[in-house]
């Protein structure tokens, strides 16, 4: 038998996006159920946060949660190409107000003490639970969802719904949002490995290094050091690419490693203890971020590409916006939901996107590696890659295409 049960807020996912979420909403007092998929811990990639993401963890009020788990400080990002061409950015050192350190952190971890910090705050947050079916256009919107471990089917009714579902993407998949990405099929293998980096060896690990392939601009690598010993490590290229390495995807990934000569010298004594996964295609985008009685956050609503860590950013930016409005919306206000939440979360997404296109076109991997850039030069690019993207004093942010190709003219000369 079927039962109805009732909450004021429904948000799918308890991931960066819905536990921040969920964090902000219940300081508003709102009753908040959050449905989740998985169970926590889980593995999940972008661990290499921002410090942008630093104020909206502050904001919803679990920084104590975070700064207590004992992560792997951060403070900058490396970028290498092969064995000679190396610049840093200290995000300290940087254009933007806020904060310019943040963490590393492995994503099962992090997203328990998240999910737990809003469960402390009076959010009921139900794990192994499958969305079936929405209905968000009525007065009264409803999801039908699966318990996967009692196998039972239960009706949520509720105000609103915020799909906070990442990669799973609910709600676009139901609704029929989804629509392409603009940028080309891209993939990605990955691990974590035991890396027995040598102390002398110069690596920082205070800062995430990112990696040009030796011969292709458009292919990368990230190693992001966490505070146990090991790091996390993974290439991303076109899938043509990808498929020119036979055997299983652990073989792959250490043949491909290998011919980015920093990191076959760092990681000589590196032990490969868990097997490697794929993705394939992970970009996305949507029709719209809204509609009656829902919103789309983070990755559910569009994805660009993990170069400059901006997954976790996006996603807690746009928690912070729709809790803001959402909260207006419950009150009874009439809120522009366009004006007040896909304007300006796009607004930030678009500024990324424009460096997205541009590291794989080449323009700003030029850029990053010229020496002759001077300070102020430098404290832009150090905002943007510390996740000011909506930082609209910056003139890299106001106007990314237009700064993009003045600096790349300028270098070229």
């Amino acid at each position: 038998m079927q039962t109805t049960q009732h909450a004021e807020v429904v948000i799918i996912g308890a991931g960066p996006a819905g536990a921040i979420a969920a964090a902000l909403l219940r300081k508003q007092g709102r009753q908040v159920l959050v449905l989740e998929r998985e169970t926590f811990p889980r593995f999940s990639i972008g661990e290499s946060l921002l410090p942008q993401s630093m104020a909206y963890i502050e904001e919803a009020g679990l920084l104590q949660d975070v700064v207590e788990a004992g992560f792997q400080y951060k403070n900058g990002a490396v970028f290498a190409r092969g064995l000679e061409a190396t610049t840093f950015f200290d995000f300290r050192d940087k254009w933007s107000k806020g904060w310019g350190t943040t963490y590393q952190v492995q994503r099962g971890t992090f997203d328990k003490v998240l999910a737990d910090g809003a469960a402390h705050a009076g959010a009921e947050i139900r794990y192994q639970q499958t969305v079936l079916a929405a209905d968000v256009e009525s007065d009264t919107p409803s999801l039908r969802v699966k318990d996967n471990a009692s196998g039972d089917e239960y009706t949520v009714n509720c105000r609103f719904v915020l799909d906070a579902s990442g990669f799973g993407r609910v709600l676009p998949r139901l609704l029929d949002l989804e629509t392409p990405s603009g940028f080309p099929v891209r993939g990605a293998i990955f691990t974590h490995v035991e890396d027995r980096i040598p102390v002398n060896s110069g690596f920082d690990r205070n800062k995430i290094l990112i990696t040009t392939h030796p011969e292709h601009e458009d292919v990368w690598y990230w190693t992001i050091p966490f505070s146990n010993g090991h790091c996390s490590l993974g290439v991303v290229a076109e899938s043509s690419f990808l498929a020119r390495y036979e055997g299983a995807d652990m073989a792959r990934l250490q043949a491909v490693v290998a011919e980015a000569p920093n990191l076959k010298t760092l990681l000589a004594d590196a032990q490969w203890h868990i097997p490697a996964r794929q993705i394939t295609g992970y970009a996305a985008n949507v029709k719209s971020l809204y509609g009656k009685h829902f919103a789309l956050l983070g990755n559910a609503g569009e994805f660009l590409d993990p170069v400059f860590s901006s997954g976790v950013t996006i996603a807690m930016t746009s928690a912070s916006l729709a809790a803001k409005a959402l909260g207006r919306t419950l009150d009874g206000e009439a809120v522009d939901w366009n004006a007040d939440y896909a304007v300006p979360l796009k607004r930030g997404v678009d500024a990324f996107r424009a460096f997205v296109t541009a590291w794989y076109d080449g323009r700003f991997q030029k850029l990053i590696y010229y020496k002759g850039k001077n300070d102020d030069i430098r404290r832009m690019i150090s905002s943007i890659l510390a996740g000011y993207a909506w930082d609209e004093t910056n003139p890299c942010v106001r106007a990314p295409t237009r700064w993009l190709a003045a600096l790349d003219s300028a270098v070229s000369m």
